[in-house]
């Protein structure tokens, strides 16, 4: 999430007239607009892979897979966010162009600055759309998944992924290989001495 954009407050409708004039993107949280820091290539890339795999796991069926640029409406919090993939399965959603409501499945991929935001304040909003069944959490430096499930009980249950693990994303049936998520995604190094230490 980045900063507070310099208009404090909207409403709903003004941000969605202003955001449409916008170059950069925005999320709406309740009156209050951030503006979307920009994503590294390892973020590109993963959520590339992620969403090309569902696409071509969804294919022939009702549901459709969407990256960034998708806006997702989350009336009960009154707030509009931009999930890194969203999978909807929805008429509804698919009647509508500019925006989705009713998404089965969303994922972040994590970074530094985002990542407590996406782990709490967000998926507090994502958790009360009905439809959503599966919340996908990315470490691109640890390369591990969290994976939130809905049960039938309407409780999240958290199925954690570790590195070179196969991440099984239970509320579309597809299990995805750590190499499929990680495709020419490079491994960050660990070797940064600072070398001026050196005697």
């Amino acid at each position: 999430m980045g900063q507070a954009a310099q208009r404090p407050v909207f409403s709903a409708d003004d941000y969605l007239a202003w955001e449409a004039a916008q170059p950069q993107r925005h999320e709406y949280l309740d009156g209050e607009v951030f503006a979307m820091a920009g994503a590294e290539d390892r973020h590109v890339t993963v959520v590339m892979n992620l969403a090309f795999a569902l696409r071509q796991h969804l294919t022939a069926s009702p549901c459709r897979t969407y990256m960034s640029d998708m806006r997702l409406h989350v009336a009960s919090a009154n707030s509009y966010f931009y999930p890194d993939v969203l999978v909807t399965c929805s008429a509804l959603d698919l009647s509508n162009s500019l925006l989705k409501s009713e998404p089965k499945l969303l994922a972040e991929v994590l970074s530094p600055s985002t990542a407590a935001y996406d782990r709490g304040v967000k998926f507090s909003h994502y958790r009360s759309l009905p439809s959503l069944e599966g919340y996908v959490l990315i470490d691109l430096d640890t390369r591990s998944t969290d994976c939130y499930r809905k049960g039938a009980d309407g409780l999240w249950v958290l199925h954690p992924f570790a590195r070179g693990e196969s991440v099984a994303l239970a509320s579309v049936a597809l299990e995805l290989s750590a190499a499929q998520l990680f495709a020419e995604v490079p491994e960050v190094r660990d070797d940064t001495i600072d070398l001026s230490l050196r005697a």
